[in-house]
């Protein structure tokens, strides 16, 4: 995405990813510049995670009217903040700028898919890699190879274009694909380790993990059932 191209439209809502010093105060022209830049930089990433919904909308209706289950439970979505985009530069020690953030950060524009069962996070991933205006650039199965702490989910990261009235930018977007249980598990995971400020203790580590083996294994055995069920019909 050439972020030289956008234009400066209107005044943002957002905080700067980056620290503004006392010179750039007492430069308001750089400032707004700056401003104008970051607020149309985001647009560009919230317009690639609507025409990812979009398209995740499409296919679920298409089932519907084909009498089909529906593959896609719910659909989240969100930009990184700008304090979120900053500190994940610092952390990689990159330069915290516009044009480090486009480059180096894949998952801006994020979009979680939740799935009933393990197989529509397969046939979902089939049905947006067909579709020619997405391309994929990663792909990461944490399913088939599940993370040190249980954590399951199918991770893609893909380029979406995205058409302004005179450019088009073609806009990377990470997208996770998880059933129902591996949700319910990340989910009180993320928000066990972000209450804490201390280190987690092994043994709740272990104790984690457990519990996410007893979920993947609920997940097989709900699977399992509605095949039975739907072989019945």
């Amino acid at each position: 995405m050439n972020i030289d191209e956008l234009a400066y439209e209107a005044v943002p809502d957002r905080e700067l990813p980056i620290a503004v010093t006392k010179d750039l105060m007492n430069n308001p022209d750089n400032f707004y510049k700056m401003a104008f830049e970051f607020q149309q930089i985001m647009m560009v990433y919230e317009s690639a995670i609507k025409q990812i919904e979009t398209k995740l909308d499409i296919l679920n209706k298409e089932n519907k009217v084909s009498g089909r289950r529906n593959p896609i439970e719910t659909v989240k979505s969100r930009v990184k903040t700008p304090q979120s985009i900053a500190g994940k530069l610092e952390k990689r020690h990159l330069p915290v700028t516009f044009e480090s953030m486009v480059e180096n950060l894949h998952d801006i524009a994020g979009v979680r898919v939740i799935c009933p069962y393990i197989s529509d996070i397969y046939s979902v991933r089939d049905m947006l890699l067909k579709q020619p205006d997405i391309t994929l650039l990663e792909e990461k199965d944490y399913i088939k190879n599940p993370k040190e702490s249980g954590y399951r989910s199918l991770h893609l990261v893909i380029e979406v274009p995205v058409y302004l009235s005179t450019t088009t930018h073609h806009v990377k977007v990470e997208i996770q694909l998880r059933t129902i249980a591996m949700d319910f598990w990340a989910c009180l995971e993320h928000e066990l380790h972000y209450k804490t400020t201390t280190n987690v203790p092994e043994s709740i580590r272990r104790e984690l993990f457990r519990v996410a083996e007893t979920i993947a294994m609920t997940d097989r055995e709900m699977e399992e059932i509605a095949i039975e069920l739907q072989n019945m019909d």
